[in-house]
């Protein structure tokens, strides 16, 4: 073949490929928001298909046991709901005396499903993703949508690939998901407090005073109930309701009085429990030393700016990659000022970092993965949100808009930032939704061909599944509970796991009777003792 029939060849190559990229960008930029969103709707559903069907094989373990002893005793004796709701109640009171103040987290613990029905431990993981993901998914979109001018499918597209990123690195799923103490006392109280910012973020957006009622009274009662849950989440809290209460008083004046509503029942909630006789007592019995207030203080930006590092990873970073797009157009659109990057950069930091002061100050550590998770979801909130004020800030710059709403005559500067901001506008906006599918193939990529099949928790749950190890588990914990449910044995010897799915991470009994778990394991049965193989 001569030289001059090789080079048209090539170029008739380079031409169907370059015909063939054009329509398939011209496709992929075609695509209509709403199906982005519910693309993304059902990326992150399959993506936790798993982890409800791992649920089957769930069980109780660990502080169900101490927690639930008294309301199962009820329960065996009487059968009779009502008692053993009030069983909890007695509980809760004599934890508030006596161990602790969180009396809301108390009693959800004392009436663990379990105590019940044995096999209802199925529902944990129902109730904690259920409840996480749908009170995430309205206090972000309410971001969004409210303070930061999205529309409603631009702001879904965004929460549902923040919460299938979420679900997959999770910091610690078995204590988030699985576990129903661990989970609900953290998890099931952040879902709540998301649920009052909703409403209290309603309220501020409400042009009637019907509709600001309507979403006072139950941030009232959320008010009350949050105050009473872990203590992270309770000043968590105070210092959010507290920064949305300024702003009503400064902006929003004639709603002030249905922001301060449930910052006062948050307040009283909240005081009760760090008040609480139980505080004083646990801590006198507790060897763990805290650090005083102001280096608590301080070291909590320290290891805020640490654990954010931690939690950035390659997954991470693709995802928030592919919302650039997406994010960009959300501030170029909206009508909001985003005068402020850098006081609303330093107010999410601030808020984030308090929430490792708690437990500086308490046991002088951070690190308990059953708190990290609810803090990394908050990080990864402020990540995005903070990037879309950003870019906001940016677009505006760009269009010469800040300059003019300032009173000011165009600068130096102000050209410098203008033409930044076009120039990264401009990239963002010729990429579109190319750059935004090209980072969730990336990350699909990442997801299910990663060589530790573990890493994930989708992907984890799926493997448990595929592999037998949920089963075994779940075949030889029945074998257990019926050891402890037989009362002619007294003396419990258990054999150990043969295999457990790799997201079920608990502490299990030990061969020393006299181990805490054993302890609880024991005296929830009523056995003598109870020690594994």
């Amino acid at each position: 073949m001569s030289k001059e029939k090789i080079r048209e060849n090539y170029q008739k190559i380079i031409a169907a490929a370059e015909k063939c990229g054009t329509r398939l960008a011209a496709a992929v930029n075609g695509i209509s928001m709403r199906n982005m969103a519910a693309g993304a709707a059902v990326l992150f559903v399959l993506s936790v298909i798993p982890l409800l069907a791992l649920g089957k094989y769930n069980v109780m373990c660990i502080d169900d046991y101490n927690y639930g002893m008294r309301v199962h005793d009820t329960w065996m004796e009487t059968g009779s709901l009502w008692q053993s709701v009030q069983t909890a109640v007695r509980q809760t009171k004599d934890f508030f005396v006596n161990w602790q103040g969180t009396y809301v987290s108390c009693f959800l613990m004392a009436v663990c499903p379990m105590n019940f029905r044995y096999e209802a431990a199925f529902i944990v993981p129902v109730i904690m993703i259920g409840m996480f993901s749908v009170s995430a998914f309205l206090f972000g979109r309410q971001i969004l949508v409210k303070w930061l001018g999205s529309d409603n499918r631009k702001a879904s597209f965004v929460m549902f690939l923040l919460l299938f990123m979420f679900y997959q690195v999770m910091e610690a799923p078995f204590e988030g998901i699985y576990w129903y103490n661990g989970a609900t006392h953290y998890i099931l109280m952040e879902s709540l407090l998301f649920l009052m910012l909703t409403l209290v973020s309603g309220i501020l957006w409400a042009e009637k005073k019907k509709a600001m009622l309507f979403r006072c009274i139950p941030a009232v009662l959320l008010g009350l109930i949050v105050g009473g849950g872990n203590l992270v989440t309770a000043l968590q809290a105070e210092i959010v309701l507290a920064l949305l209460l300024a702003f009503a008083y400064g902006k929003k004046r004639g709603k002030t009085l249905y922001v301060l509503l449930p910052f006062l029942t948050s307040t009283a909630g909240f005081l009760c429990n760090i008040l609480a006789p139980g505080n004083a007592v646990r801590a006198s019995l507790d060897t763990d030393v805290g650090y005083s207030a102001v280096p608590a203080v301080i070291l909590s930006f320290y290891y805020a700016a640490v654990f954010m590092i931690g939690w950035t990873n390659v997954f991470v970073l693709f995802i928030w990659s592919a919302l650039l797009p997406v994010l960009w157009q959300i501030g170029k659109k909206s009508e909001r000022s985003f005068a402020h990057p850098v006081w609303v950069t330093a107010g999410a930091f601030c808020v984030l970092s308090a929430m490792f002061t708690p437990t500086l100050y308490a046991v002088g550590m951070v690190g308990l993965s059953r708190v990290d998770n609810i803090i990394q979801m908050v990080y990864y909130l402020c990540l995005f949100f903070v990037t879309a004020y950003w870019l906001g800030w940016l677009s505006h710059r760009g269009s010469g808009k800040e300059a003019v709403r300032e009173g000011r005559s165009v600068s130096q500067k102000d050209i410098a930032e203008a033409s930044a901001g076009n120039a990264f506008g401009l990239f963002l906006e010729k990429a579109g939704n190319g750059m935004t599918v090209f980072f969730i193939l990336l990350v699909l990529f990442v997801w299910t061909l990663t060589a530790n099949k573990n890493t994930y928790t989708g992907i984890s749950a799926l493997r448990s599944l595929a592999n037998g190890d949920a089963a075994v588990y779940y075949e030889e914990a029945m074998e257990r509970y019926a050891l402890y449910m037989d009362e002619t044995v007294t003396d419990v010897v258990v054999k150990p796991f043969s295999a457990r799915p790799a997201l079920f991470d608990f502490e299990d009994l030990t061969p020393n009777e006299d181990n805490w778990l054993n302890l609880a394991v024991s005296g929830y049965y009523h056995k003598d003792s109870v020690r594994r193989e």
